[in-house]
């Protein structure tokens, strides 16, 4: 939770000192999901529709370069066919953006981390409270494309993929067992940016 509250600080500071340059913008963000775990273990796992919002600045270095910081809710998790069971995770995602501008068209790379803040198993109309078994932290990468302007409407596609497992490892006897089993999650959104 600090560091919630300080991913947020620090994106409030530079919202604050983006109002004193002219080329900065304040936005906002939303849009669909569709999360799945890869990795080894993930092989049963099929996708899951979820969502995400937040906020962004976007601070431009030159006319085709800029950084955005963002902060977002993200709902990932994938889902299970048999038993039919459905894995929700829900983050405050901190991605950290180099855009790439060409007249409103963008590309975007850079990283991720994601504090949990939610974990439930739903099987049937059964919902159960899992944080416990996952890792509070996802490290991951960020790259996607779209068009926003400094100001008004805009759109974009994105991939976020996990370099960290997602469950925590467990012991079992004298065995310690952790699966690979990471988040992959392609992300449609819309923006508004306020300049």
């Amino acid at each position: 939770m600090k560091k919630l509250l300080f991913s947020a600080a620090c994106l409030l500071g530079t919202a604050v000192t983006a109002q004193a340059q002219s080329d900065v913008s304040l936005g906002l963000k939303a849009g669909a999901s569709l999360a799945n775990f890869v990795g080894k273990q993930a092989d049963p796992y099929q996708s899951l529709v979820g969502f995400q919002a937040g906020v962004f600045a976007n601070i431009g270095f030159t006319r085709m370069l800029a950084f955005q910081p963002e902060l977002l809710y993200s709902r990932k998790g994938a889902k299970l066919p048999n038993p039919d069971r459905t894995t929700r995770l829900d983050y405050v995602d901190v991605p950290l953006l180099l855009h790439v501008n060409a007249d409103g068209l963008f590309f975007e790379a850079g990283p991720q981390v994601g504090f949990l803040v939610a974990a439930r198993n739903k099987v049937g109309t059964v919902s159960t409270d899992v944080k416990s078994r996952y890792n509070t932290v996802d490290a991951g990468y960020v790259f996607g494309l779209g068009y926003q302007r400094k100001a008004g409407p805009g759109i974009g596609l994105r991939y976020n993929g996990a370099l960290t497992k997602v469950e925590k490892s467990r012991t079992v006897g004298s065995s310690t067992i952790q699966n690979d089993v990471r988040n992959s999650v392609f992300q449609l959104y819309l923006t508004y940016s306020f300049n």
